[in-house]
């Protein structure tokens, strides 16, 4: 899922609950105040977020946002485990493992409506829809679709739904525990949508039915969101928190304030000039994400031009040797993280039983980029038809002159990076400029291609190497360094990745998936297009009179079971 990454920079802890997952260590500098209202909790996660609608977002903020406030068939507990939700126990599965037969508990929606198997069926069928124009859409490419374009799915009566899969799925459950397989209110989304042009018109405003632990009273566009206990939850006996207060911001100076004097019992960041300030507080909790820190080139970006394939993925190969990924962990995460020398991160479980980054999985020694590589990377700028000259101090000019301009999102942890990037660049003379934007600008440019090399982020939707795999099929909503559509000469040629990651989707056969796998990782790298920085993590503070918070490796926050005294 895209980060939206307020957070400074995010640190290293195999722990899954953030309560649990605390730094031990007694000095309590982060704490200059706690709020007295025991029913309110004061929160920021980002700042405005893009969509509310769970099928139309693919940001982790949003994501957060969506499963505080809508409930599926499955949910993620305290624990980290997948469990059911709406579901009435475990679903019944066929012996070929193509079909589930899920029971559903009896629930109302927030306006006291009964929720029913065909508000499943309905949503389902609406996140997949070509109009619907979901990012997610791919995620329902594992059900049949019937010859009406429909998915495979039926509700024989209200509490029973029928899912036929195209081929066994081992995370399948993880998948209708995900945002974009959350129910919708469909009366909400007609009436809002009545020409079918604005499918997320009806969640841009406070007021919308939804069936989760909270409902959204109150938003003040860019500045703040009330939102409210949901007494008709499946599970509303066990919220004690009558009212979430979120403050919408990116400024994490203006976060890190807000915590301090006491109007936040919870800030999803921190400064990076404050991180040491904080690390040896009780309040400060660090725990560990499923995803990968990354930057990443447009392949059809102008820059390129006049270059064939080969000297084009050299230029990007240059500049990946040149990125100091030591530099950016030590001293602008200050906290531990790990150098990524690959895209699918450390940890990742392989669908097969195993771990899928094994030793043997590098595509470059990520402690030895930097200064240490500027010959190399002269060498590949070189081959890719530019003079080098050694100025004779480390350092040297290019010719022609290259200048690329680096798209970065609000928040100081990004930009240091950048200015960081900036400074390895000008050991050979490439200039960068960097272009800083607000996050919805920032998303839709990126999405849109309007950018030539950019700051990326992805935490995993579900542990497989298939959700970080398939953002790159040319067709995926997520694919932001624009593989495969409409692609210039110098851009890589894309149908036998699309093929990969269709072979991968569909296999029965695990080892040769796993294969497949292997071998769509080592085509994505070779373009040099996507540039891992480091895996990712994630820190927080949290007031010490807050209990019950917890988080998911994939980035997911549940504030539905918290308390505060």
């Amino acid at each position: 899922m895209k980060r939206k990454l307020v957070s400074a920079l995010l640190i290293a802890c195999m722990a899954v609950g953030l309560v649990a997952c605390g730094n031990d260590k007694k000095d309590d500098a982060a704490n200059n105040a706690t709020s007295s209202d025991t029913s309110v909790l004061s929160i920021n996660l980002a700042s405005e977020p893009d969509y509310l609608d769970p099928a139309l977002n693919s940001s982790v903020d949003g994501g957060c946002l969506a499963v505080n406030s809508f409930v599926g068939l499955y949910t993620y507990d305290k624990n980290g485990d997948l469990v059911p939700a709406l579901a009435d126990g475990e679903p019944e599965v066929s012996e070929d493992e193509c079909t589930y037969t899920f029971k559903v508990k009896d629930s109302k929606w927030s306006n006291g409506e009964a929720l029913t198997a065909n508000d499943f069926v309905y949503s389902w069928n609406r996140a997949a829809a070509d109009e619907t124009a979901a990012d997610y859409s791919y995620m329902f490419d594992i059900i049949v679709h019937n010859d009406d374009g429909t998915l495979a799915v039926e509700a024989p009566d209200d509490n029973t739904i029928v899912v036929t899969l195209t081929n066994p799925c081992p995370y399948f459950l993880d998948l209708v525990a995900f945002p974009t397989y959350l129910p919708v209110y469909q009366k909400d989304v007609e009436a809002a949508n009545p020409n079918g042009d604005t499918p997320g018109a009806w969640a841009q405003e406070a007021g919308f039915v939804c069936n989760g632990a909270y409902t959204l009273k109150e938003w003040s566009h860019e500045e703040s969101m009330v939102y409210v206990k949901n007494d008709n939850f499946y599970d509303a006996d066990n919220v004690k928190i009558e009212e979430l207060h979120f403050m919408l911001s990116a400024d994490d100076t203006a976060i890190y304030a807000a915590y301090q004097d006491g109007s936040l019992d919870f800030a999803d960041t921190v400064p990076n000039d404050e991180i040491k300030n904080v690390q040896d507080s009780d309040e400060f909790h660090i725990m560990d994400q499923l995803g990968t820190y990354y930057v990443g080139f447009n392949v059809n970006s102008k820059i390129f031009e006049g270059k064939t394939v080969e000297q084009a993925a050299k230029m990007r190969q240059a500049i990946s040797m040149l990125i100091d990924r030591n530099y950016i962990v030590e001293n602008i995460g200050q906290t531990g993280q790990v150098p990524a020398d690959s895209f699918v991160p450390a940890g990742m479980a392989d669908g097969n039983g195993g771990i899928y980054k094994t030793a043997d999985v590098s595509y470059y020694d990520a402690e030895a980029t930097g200064a240490d590589m500027v010959e190399d990377a002269v060498k590949l700028l070189e081959e890719a038809g530019y003079t080098m000259e050694d100025k004779g101090d480390g350092t040297y000019s290019i010719s022609p002159a290259l200048s690329i301009e680096y798209l970065v999102n609000d928040g100081t942890g990004h930009t240091d990076i950048a200015e960081a990037i900036q400074q390895d660049l000008a050991l050979v003379g490439i200039e960068l400029t960097i272009q800083t934007e607000e996050w919805n600008v920032f998303l839709d440019d990126r999405k849109n291609g309007n950018y030539d090399f950019c700051r990326e982020g992805w935490v995993a939707d579900y542990n497989d190497p298939i959700n970080m795999l398939d953002l790159f099929e040319s067709s995926s909503g997520n694919n932001d360094m624009q593989f495969g559509v409409n692609p210039e000469s110098w851009a890589p040629q894309w149908d036998e990745y699309d093929q990969l990651i269709q072979t991968i989707r569909t296999s029965t056969d695990m080892e040769a998936r796993l294969e497949a796998c292997h071998k769509a990782e080592d085509m994505l790298m070779d373009t040099w297009a996507v540039i891992p920085i480091y895996f990712y993590n994630d820190i927080y503070l949290q007031k010490p009179n807050v209990d019950g918070i917890y988080s998911t490796v994939f980035g997911m926050k549940y504030f539905m079971y918290a308390t505060k005294n």
